[in-house]
């Protein structure tokens, strides 16, 4: 897949028109992937002009690389807020040449995975798995996007703050496997959310299962400590 831009100076009808179609082609590539997605079926789901696709994006490819970055976008959103606060703390610590204690590790990780949980179970991830599912299984340069500007960004934060609990360097292959570990363990209740609901005989997730699936992640971190043979 060719990559092809063609930004147009935006203006608040051009701004809407952008939005929905990037906002439907979330939807629409992620059930049906890149090649079942026509421009018309885009078009219709957006409820725009068949025209629009290649006016603003360049044709079909190149709204798919705007839907992974619209979609790093979005979900960067979400988590901006915990995400800046626990960067800046570790930057002050870095220019200090101060170490991250465990226990304020633990506190972090503790509440960016009861944020994370939240955001994996709600209505509006399950377009956003579909699309990182499709873009996980056979990668392009849309998955690059989503990667450079959510994934690996948050990987790499969990990654410093597990090896701070486990008292390892982050970049070491051990925490770079526990780290991945510790998110599939998270990410499992969007991509296995059928499974999830059916094991756990729930028929839906509310406010009592999401208190139950963050007092479970807390629990993930609280149990966090180096495995036998591993360094201390």
């Amino acid at each position: 897949m060719k990559e092809i831009s063609n930004a147009k100076t935006d203006t608040p009808r051009s701004d809407a028109t952008r939005e929905k179609l990037l906002a439907a082609a979330l939807d629409v590539f992620g059930r049906y992937g890149f090649d079942g997605a026509s421009t018309r079926k885009l078009a219709d789901a957006a409820g725009v002009n068949l025209q629009a696709i290649p006016y603003y994006f360049g044709g079909k490819e190149g709204l798919y690389i705007a839907t992974a970055e619209y979609l790093a976008g979005v979900v960067a959103g979400h988590v901006a807020e915990i995400r800046h606060r626990v960067g800046r703390h570790l930057a002050e610590l870095d220019e200090a040449n101060m170490p991250l204690n465990a226990s304020q590790a633990r506190l972090f990780l503790t509440e960016i995975v009861e944020t994370m949980v939240v955001l994996f179970v709600s209505r509006e991830s399950e377009a956003w798995a579909r699309f990182i599912i499709r873009e996980q299984l056979e990668p392009t340069a849309a998955f690059e996007r989503v990667y450079a500007g959510i994934m690996g960004p948050m990987i790499n934060m969990g990654r410093r703050l597990i090896g701070a609990i486990l008292k390892d360097d982050p970049a070491s292959e051990n925490v770079r496997l526990r780290s991945l570990s510790f998110v599939g363990s998270l990410l499992v209740f969007r991509m296995a959310n059928a499974a999830v609901l059916a094991q756990m005989e729930w028929d839906h997730i509310g406010e009592e299962q999401i208190a139950k699936l963050q007092a479970h992640a807390r629990n993930l971190v609280a149990v966090l400590e180096p495995a036998k043979g591993e360094p201390e």
